[in-house]
C-alpha cells in the first residue's frame, strides 16, 4: 500500500520501507515522526486530507544538501554577484502507513538506538573516573601500583 503526504510545501508518493530526503524536520536520528498530512491512501483521495490517516516515519539522519551556487552577471557594466546556498534536510525511512485512527506499532515507536548508545556512555564514564582517579595519586604511589602490576 502506498500514501501520498505533504511536507515542507511538497508532495511525496511513500510506500513502508521506504528512505528519502525531506526538508528538515526537527528531531535527531531515531525519533519517530508522524505525518498527518496525508493527501492520498491506495485508492482513497482525501478532500484535501484523508481523515484518520497518518504515516508514520523514523529520522534516519540529519544532513545537508548539495551546494547550488547561484552567479550573475551583467553585461558591460562590471557587475557581478556570486552566491551559495545548502538546504538542511533530513533522511526519513517510512515505518508504516496507518488508517482509520490506527495507533502506531510498538515496533514503530520504540527508541532501541538511544538506549544501545546510553550504555556505551555509561561505560566511558567509568572509565573516565578510574583515570581521574589515578592521577589524583601522588607519582610515586602510581610507580609501585604500575610496577606491582606488572610483576603479577
Amino acid at each position: 500500500m502506498f500514501a501520498v503526504i505533504k511536507t515542507g510545501g511538497k508532495q511525496y508518493r511513500v510506500a513502508a520501507n521506504d528512505r528519502f530526503e525531506i526538508e528538515r524536520l526537527a528531531g535527531e536520528a531515531g525519533d519517530t515522526v508522524s505525518f498527518t498530512e496525508v493527501l492520498m491512501v491506495g485508492t482513497t483521495i482525501g478532500a484535501p486530507f484523508v481523515a484518520g490517516a497518518t504515516v508514520v516515519a523514523e529520522i534516519v539522519e540529519q544532513t545537508r544538501g548539495t551546494k547550488v551556487i547561484s552567479f550573475k552577471k551583467r553585461r558591460r557594466q562590471n557587475s557581478k554577484r556570486t552566491r551559495g546556498h545548502r538546504q538542511d534536510l533530513t533522511m526519513i525511512r517510512i515505518s508504516e502507513i496507518l488508517t482509520e485512527g490506527q495507533q502506531p506499532s510498538a515496533k514503530a515507536s520504540e527508541k532501541p538506538a538511544k538506549a544501545k548508545a546510553a550504555a556505551p556512555a555509561a561505560e566511558a564514564v567509568a572509565t573516565a573516573d578510574e583515570a581521574g582517579e589515578a592521577a589524583k595519586k601522588p607519582r610515586a604511589s602510581r610507580k609501585k601500583t604500575e610496577t606491582v602490576a606488572d610483576e603479577a
